[in-house]
């Protein structure tokens, strides 16, 4: 058997009865999501819907894990929005913001490229489970808030243009909003307790929808947010002149979309991640990750030049389809080819269904994401990961716009500051006096937060003839570590000892004499 037909077998061919069948379900799950992530960031509805057509069909040939499914995300949405609104700003009532989006996901793609081959995802291996949850809880609060205006919460008619009230529910409507997403709810929870065959989601959909034409609810419906695709999207480029509504191909303009472009590709390759994490452990087998990574951002460049926007993988989709029995590439294909094709023959359903409808089903996405296990145990957590958790989830709902990435980056931090306290105090001085001598046993590791606990375990105040240091249990990691062992060695010298140092092992000598230290015994 040849190469190629060993990879045909492994990764597409195996069981393509469950495979297309698993790629259609999710095809269904996959569509009010999009719709509901291109409301976040701001955007008509086919931009999140051309957006998952593209990244499913790029990333099911390119993609570093079979069987996983991308696609616009609220974690990347979220970090769209700030983009947009700038754009909105500048020109409102043109489409600005949509090529400020487009602009900023084709630099997401180039981003995640040079990540994979700079290997970042070994890198990302080290973010504390802290960070983690706070990033998950963060994102969940954050998804929850953007329904507020399609729950009639905080709605502004002052700072709103005319043609955007109508995406929102009157003060006469908002009872029947509610009554709907509760129904909703209800639904989407419940159903899966008679049978888990069909989405509960999409059950939920039909349901709102037949009930919202039947009685001919006054209530925002999908058609209100924009343009949903009459046809499979073209190739375009969002550079151009601002008045017809392109942005211009200079530093002004990287300016603008660079903030958001890294943050983009840095969050929605740790969902990725941690998604491929979920799966591999779920299917017992391995995946690459910096494969993964240039797989998505080659798919986050073709998805902006088809008018889309940028994504990653979803865990809950993913979940699904793999128990589904969707574990070939082929899964991931059916997925976005089937999602634009029930797009485009179902349009006017589309367009029709309530608003109420994506908010039930964004509000079960909110409670899935947040860390509820984290949380329930939050008093029998060590406090120091409860800070960490804490202080992303602190930074990212802070900022504004929102911003996942430097809350993830705070929370890193803290975690590093608070491992580097604990390591600190592993180092021990012991001291060992002898007539006219003393020698000191240094264990442990010696670096720039454990130097002020190495200067503190010797009595510089004590001048015998002869001192001893004894680093044979011990490791120099960095300049300040160096700089703590020169100045207890200067201090003994210039009260008349003699000092030597002995046990250095070759990696803390080879530094230690690189920076200038002293001579030692060996």
């Amino acid at each position: 058997m040849s190469n190629f037909t060993k990879y045909l077998s492994k990764n597409w061919l195996d069981d393509p009865k469950s495979n297309i069948l698993s790629g259609l379900v999710v095809a269904f799950a996959m569509i009010p999501e999009a719709i509901a992530f291109s409301g976040i960031a701001g955007v008509d509805p086919k931009v999140g819907l051309y957006g998952a057509f593209c990244l499913s069909i790029t990333i099911a040939i390119l993609g570093g894990r079979r069987g996983m499914i991308t696609s616009a995300t609220g974690s990347t949405a979220l970090l769209m929005t700030g983009v947009v609104a700038i754009g909105e700003a500048q020109a409102p009532g043109t489409n600005l913001g949509l090529s400020y989006l487009i602009a900023a996901g084709l630099l997401t793609g180039v981003f995640q490229i040079l990540w994979g081959y700079l290997r970042l995802a070994y890198q990302m291996r080290f973010v504390p489970t802290g960070v983690l949850s706070g990033f998950v809880n963060a994102l969940a609060l954050l998804i929850f808030q953007a329904q507020f205006l399609q729950l009639g919460i905080g709605i502004n008619e002052g700072k709103l243009l005319e043609n955007e009230l109508s995406k929102y529910p009157t003060n006469s409507q908002i009872p029947t909003v509610w009554i709907l997403v509760i129904l909703g709810l209800i639904v989407i929870y419940g159903f899966p307790k008679i049978t888990k065959v069909i989405p509960s989601q999409l059950v939920a959909i039909v349901l709102l929808t037949l009930i919202s034409v039947f009685f001919k609810l006054e209530i925002p419906t999908v058609s209100d947010l924009g343009t949903l695709p009459n046809g499979f999207p073209s190739l375009s480029l969002p550079f151009g002149e601002l008045a017809n509504g392109k942005v211009p191909f200079n530093l002004s303009t990287l300016g603008v979309i660079l903030p958001t472009s890294l943050a983009i590709s840095l969050v929605g390759l740790m969902e990725t991640f941690l998604t491929q994490d979920i799966l591999d452990d779920a299917t017992d087998t391995s995946s690459n990750k910096n494969k993964e990574a240039r797989g998505q951002g080659i798919a986050n460049i073709i998805s902006s030049l088809f008018g889309g926007m940028a994504g990653c993988a979803l865990v809950g989709q993913s979940v699904m389809n793999n128990e589904n029995g969707g574990k070939s590439r082929l899964s991931t294909l059916i997925s976005g080819l089937s999602l634009l094709l029930m797009i485009i023959l179902l349009k006017p359903w589309i367009g029709a269904i309530p608003m109420a409808a994506l908010v039930a089903i964004m509000i079960t996405i909110a409670i899935s994401t947040a860390d509820l296990t984290g949380l329930k145990n939050i008093r029998k957590i060590p406090k120091s990961d409860t800070a960490v958790m804490l202080m992303t989830f602190a930074v990212t709902m802070l900022t504004k716009p929102h911003n996942l990435a430097l809350g993830v980056i705070a929370g890193v931090g803290l975690a590093a500051i608070l491992f580097s306290r604990k390591v600190a105090k592993v180092i021990t001085v012991s001291r060992v006096k002898g007539k006219n001598q003393i020698t000191y046993k240094v264990e442990g590791q010696l670096f720039f937060v454990s130097k002020i606990y190495f200067l503190q375990g010797f009595d510089i105040h004590e001048h015998p003839k002869d001192i001893l240091i004894d680093m044979s249990l011990a490791h120099i990691w960095d300049q300040s570590g160096v700089v703590a062992l020169d100045q207890i060695i200067r201090k003994f010298k210039n009260s008349g000892s003699k000092v030597e140092i002995i046990g250095l092992n070759k990696e803390s000598l080879n530094l230690f004499e690189r920076l200038g230290g002293l001579e030692t015994s060996h």
